[in-house]
């Protein structure tokens, strides 16, 4: 086995503890076995000392909803009037991508999600035949969703959810990297939703949902009318629609329990917050998306009182507003700003959390990723200080490329080459007991 890499920095953040000044992490076979002060850790490790000086260590990032395939639509739709809009743009986008456009457009996503510090991806996917060759062009830990989409009942969606489990159990290195997604309550049956839910359980699987996501899907589920509902009732049976909320829809469906991850949740009946946590479902919030779209305030903190368990997502480009100067580009720093921005009295470690170790516990990665600790996998970020003396709003603040990125103990980006050294000591970790892991779903400052 090759030597141990002992990492230092001016901080480490661990995320399941206090940030430590002068820290450092200890990297052999691919997970974490020590994190401590550098003084500590040094008179203790023997291996290959990389110090990246005036810098956070931190676990690799998780972004907890992303569409890769849609990278190069960026810019392609401009912010729409109505959300039936968007969805005719997007429809039409779709079908005109050769296979080729999807395939360029994942690895680039890919490669933006690397340079921004993303280690793990939940991405779902309409184009099954890009993986799970695209797996094996990125480092990235990538999760794909099959998306399911069928405005009718019957055997043909029956039929298109039995092919989609069969072929997504037999790629190779599926376990534990796949599941299903139901697009929205609005674009599937009450008759999918609950054969999917069946499936996901069955085979121990997450499950992605859009639900709530636009003030027209609220109006077509709880009032049966709005643009939405004009447009799909040429296509669609309307009659599970009128009967409460989206997410009331999704309870009826059986699909709300701590496997689901459900995108968006922007726009919520008062007793949907309480139904939500009630059943431990998981809230993926996407910043960045939010404002493109110009929604209502994301109800955070009604969530959050409720214990839901809150992470952050990317969306697609598709849905993405630039900021000059900088291009357009998949980050997860960039969404941490965007609803720093948005919710000024969130603390910066909460924004974290819902960033690394919030996101693992919704893809039932708890305690493997989004944390530095002992038995972890060796998945760590680091990012300049740039002058700033606290850790955590170094975090949020900070814009731009990694300054090295760690995945499974192999370089992602590689740290300057002026920052490794060897160095002979004992070998021998410190041991340490794993402290109380502070209650991820309490996500208001």
């Amino acid at each position: 086995m090759p030597p141990p890499l002992l990492i230092r920095a001016r901080f480490v953040l661990p995320v399941v503890r206090p940030p430590i000044e002068n820290g450092a992490i200890a990297v052999a076979g691919g997970r974490v076995r020590a994190v401590g002060s550098w003084p500590d850790m040094a008179r203790q490790v023997r291996g290959t000392v990389v110090d990246l000086g005036d810098s956070v260590v931190l676990p690799g990032l998780v972004n907890a909803h992303c569409h890769l395939e849609y990278t190069g639509l960026a810019g392609k739709i401009p912010p729409p009037r109505q959300f039936v809009d968007w969805l005719q743009a997007i429809v039409a986008l779709k079908t005109s991508m050769t296979p080729d456009d999807c395939r360029r457009s994942w690895d680039e996503g890919a490669a933006m999600l690397l340079r921004s510090g993303t280690t793990t991806v939940a991405d779902v996917t309409a184009f099954p035949a890009l993986l799970p060759h695209a797996w094996s062009r990125t480092p990235l830990r990538a999760m794909a969703f099959r998306e399911l989409i069928a405005l009718q009942p019957g055997p043909p969606a029956t039929r298109t959810l039995h092919t989609t489990v069969d072929e997504i159990t037999g790629w190779p290195g599926a376990e534990g990297r796949v599941g299903l997604s139901p697009h929205a309550p609005y674009s599937t049956t009450l008759q999918l939703l609950r054969q999917a839910n069946r499936a996901a359980r069955v085979h121990r699987w997450r499950l992605v949902i859009h639900v709530a996501e636009s003030a027209e899907e609220f109006d077509m589920f709880m009032r049966r009318r709005g643009p939405l509902r004009e447009w799909l009732e040429p296509r669609r049976d309307m009659s599970d629609c009128g009967l409460g909320s989206p997410v009331q829809h999704l309870a009826r469906a059986g699909c709300l329990n701590r496997r689901l991850l459900a995108v968006h949740a922007n726009y919520l009946a008062p007793d949907d917050a309480p139904t939500l946590g009630r059943h431990h479902v998981n809230v993926v919030h996407c910043p960045r998306s939010h404002a493109y779209f110009a929604h209502r305030r994301f109800p955070l903190a009604s969530l959050a009182a409720h214990g839901v368990n809150l992470c952050l997502g990317t969306d697609s480009l598709a849905t993405t507003l630039p900021t000059l100067p900088a291009p357009l580009s998949l980050d997860l720093f960039a969404e941490m700003r965007a609803l720093a921005r948005s919710e000024p009295g969130l603390a910066p470690a909460i924004l974290l959390r819902m960033a690394t170790a919030n996101g693992a516990r919704a893809l039932g990665r708890e305690r493997q990723i989004g944390e530095l600790w002992p038995g972890a996998h060796a998945d760590a970020i680091a990012v300049p200080l740039r002058g700033a003396t606290d850790a955590h709003e170094a975090i949020v603040q900070h814009a731009g490329p990694v300054l090295a990125s760690l995945i499974g103990g192999t370089w992602a980006v590689p740290p300057p080459a002026s920052a490794t050294r060897p160095r002979q000591r004992r070998k021998t970790f410190p041991t340490h007991p794993r402290p109380p892991v502070p209650n991820p779903q309490s996500t208001h400052a």
